[in-house]
């Protein structure tokens, strides 16, 4: 994988979508806040830059947006949410289009949160056109169908009915739930075989039929998939905090570039998975 900084600072004219997942943000982990601030720096620094993706599982626990919406203006100046608010608006207004899609951890994400910043709420699966290749997007959680525990607890929560009963109950209440389901599933992941959580073969096969190449996030196993039918899976990376104990510690990512070469000739349109770190 190429460094994204020197992707940056070498080729910032090419570089056309970025994709993103896991960053996985709360008040909890203000580094990863801070790397995802800093990379909103970069994309700001892309004078080519017409679309940031932003694939799932985006906040740790996503309780409803009215936790945000509900607040005054005195507690939004204060609220760890408002500095990522006020650059995704600032990117959105460079004429960078911000596109969210639900992730296992934020399915109840709505557009009134999105539209805040000038943001879009995409549905999975979503296709992307890179060059003449057709991608097909998604979270990646749909994919594990050998966990039929998750899987079964995955219909339940992206029931409609289920979503309005949730997000009708009183703002304690949906974190006593919340705090309640990630116990649960903490415990339950401990005892599981590593490949139930991966993706299932068969379920990949079928994402992928009839597209060029699938992209997820979700898995935490960043890495390049060639398929025997020429077909490609990648997997984009969570943000993690590395060296937590040294006195310079690091966030890194391995996340996703849509890039455009253009040439007297002709404009090649690739995609290439790159790493981004951000020293805390």
């Amino acid at each position: 994988m190429q460094s994204f900084d020197h992707l940056i600072t070498t080729r910032p004219h090419e570089v056309r979508q970025v994709l993103i997942s896991d960053l996985h943000l709360s008040p909890e982990e203000p580094a990863l806040v801070q790397a995802f601030l800093a990379l909103l720096d970069d994309c700001l620094a892309l004078p080519a830059l017409k679309r940031l993706f932003i694939l799932g599982d985006w906040f740790e626990v996503w309780l409803g947006d009215d936790v945000y919406l509900s607040l005054s203006e005195d507690e939004r100046q204060s609220h760890w949410l408002t500095p990522l608010i006020t650059k995704l608006k600032k990117l959105r207004v460079a004429g960078c289009e911000i596109l969210v899609m639900h992730g296992n951890r934020d399915f109840l994400l709505g557009q009134p949160f999105c539209n805040l910043f000038g943001g879009e709420l995409i549905f999975e699966p979503y296709a992307l056109k890179v060059g003449q290749q057709d991608y097909r997007l998604e979270h990646g959680d749909a994919l594990c169908t050998d966990d039929k525990k998750y899987q079964f607890f995955r219909k339940i929560m992206r029931n409609p009915m289920t979503q309005w009963y949730l997000l009708n109950k009183p703002l304690e209440k949906r974190l006593a739930i919340a705090d309640n389901m990630r116990k649960k599933s903490q415990k339950n992941n401990a005892n599981k075989a590593a490949h139930i959580m991966d993706v299932n073969d068969k379920a990949v096969a079928a994402a992928v039929n009839n597209n060029d190449a699938l992209l997820h996030g979700h898995t935490h196993r960043p890495d390049v998939h060639h398929r025997d039918n020429d077909k490609i899976r990648y997997v984009l990376g969570d943000w993690r905090l590395l060296d937590e104990e040294k006195r310079q510690s690091k966030v890194s990512a391995v996340i996703g570039a849509v890039v455009t070469e253009v040439s007297v000739k002709n404009d090649h349109t690739e995609f290439d998975l790159v790493e981004f770190s951000y020293l805390v």
